[in-house]
């Protein structure tokens, strides 16, 4: 398997994993903003939070590191949580804007 097809794994792992207080995946909810995965199988995977001060970000961050090791071939996993840029509802998609009653 590729890089990139590891990476889209990767991606599709993370939909697996639900914001606990809003229940709609961080990849809809658009707090992922990259994949990168190395020839020796670490993925690093960018995101944010919702908010600066989440008390849930070590379970979130448990989360997502579960998920991506789920993925053949990742051996290591690092969540980079970044502030910039902020999150913000454009960052969502249309289905999670739809589930929350977001226009």
């Amino acid at each position: 398997m590729n890089k990139e097809q590891m990476e889209e794994e990767i991606m599709e792992a993370l939909e697996t994993v639900e914001d606990p207080e809003l229940h709609i995946d961080i990849v809809n909810l658009g707090l992922v903003y990259g994949v990168d995965i190395d020839d020796e199988g670490k993925a690093k995977v960018t995101m944010t939070l919702t908010a600066m001060g989440c008390p849930l970000a070590g379970t979130i961050n448990e989360m997502v590191t579960t998920a991506v090791k789920s993925v053949d071939g990742v051996n290591d996993v690092e969540v980079d949580i970044v502030w910039n840029p902020p999150w913000s509802k454009e960052r969502m998609s249309r289905y999670a804007k739809m589930a929350l009653g977001i226009h």
